[in-house]
Parts: structure tokens; C-alpha cells; sequence
């Protein structure tokens, strides 16, 4: 019996960029309840369905200019807070404008899953280049990726 070839190739193409942002998360259990910060270095997975004349999904300038940049003038040097954070009130009384709020408790995997699902369509918007997948790495040692599996 001939087995038949299951997989659905797959290009891509990756950039990273590196921020310094802030934050806490909300009930952890040990250091990571307080406020402290990373060097965040953020891996951006693009795909499209076809490379363009030039044989490339997408040049690595327009992601640089559309993700890359997006961290800096968003999130670097900031302090990303959940918006039911208890510290948020008071914090945003203090330093208003170094305050990022953000609709889930900020840990490296909802920021992945933020970029990926709700970001990254916006700024792609008219490219026909998906961000399929995102790894936020909080440390060199310690990282979280949010992955789209594509539909076979």
C-alpha cells in the first residue's frame, strides 16, 4: 500500500525586533506579580498564498516598517498594564503616558496571541500577508509562540 504525502508546504518568512517594555501579571504566584520588564525580542512569522514577481512573500523593510515599528512607537520603553489591573488607576495618575493598556493579563503568551489575532491584521491590511505565527521571548532562555495552523 503507497502512503500518500499529508503535508501542505508551507513559506515563510521571519523578522524579529527588539523592545524594552515593562509589566506584571495579575495573581502570578511568585516575582513575576510585581512590576519588572524585559528586553523583549518579538519573532514575526509571515506567509502569503503566492510570492510576488520577485519570488518573495513580503520584503523585510515593509515588516520592519509595519510591525517593527508598530512595537516602537507602541509598547518600547512602556509599561504594558491588563485594563483590570488593580495598579492601574493609581499608576495612570502617576505616569500617564508610560502606560499601555491591554484587554488581557499581559504574560508573553497573550502578547503572541495579541500581535497574531489582532494587530498584525490591521497593519497587514491590503499586503495579502498574514503574521501566522509571533514568539515573544521575555528572556533568551524563556519564550511563548502563538501559532495559525493553516486549514489542510
Amino acid at each position: 500500500m503507497e502512503q500518500k504525502n499529508n503535508y501542505q508546504p508551507l513559506l515563510t518568512v521571519e523578522r524579529y525586533h527588539d523592545i524594552s517594555m515593562g509589566h506584571r501579571v495579575v495573581g502570578h504566584e511568585h516575582k513575576c506579580r510585581h512590576l519588572h520588564g524585559h528586553n523583549y525580542r518579538i519573532h514575526f512569522v509571515c506567509s502569503a498564498q503566492q510570492v510576488d514577481s520577485l519570488g518573495r512573500i513580503i520584503d523585510f523593510g515593509i515588516i520592519k516598517s509595519l510591525l517593527c515599528e508598530w512595537l516602537e512607537e507602541h509598547w518600547d520603553h512602556r509599561m504594558m498594564l491588563w485594563n483590570e489591573d488593580p495598579l492601574l488607576t493609581s499608576l495612570l495618575e502617576v505616569v500617564p503616558d508610560d502606560i499601555v493598556i491591554v484587554p488581557f493579563n499581559p504574560t508573553a503568551e497573550a502578547i503572541a496571541t495579541y500581535l497574531v489575532e489582532e494587530v498584525a491584521p490591521q497593519l497587514l491590511q491590503g499586503t495579502e500577508v498574514s503574521l501566522i505565527a509571533c514568539r515573544v521571548e521575555e528572556t533568551a532562555k524563556c519564550s511563548a509562540s502563538y501559532h495559525r495552523l493553516p486549514q489542510l
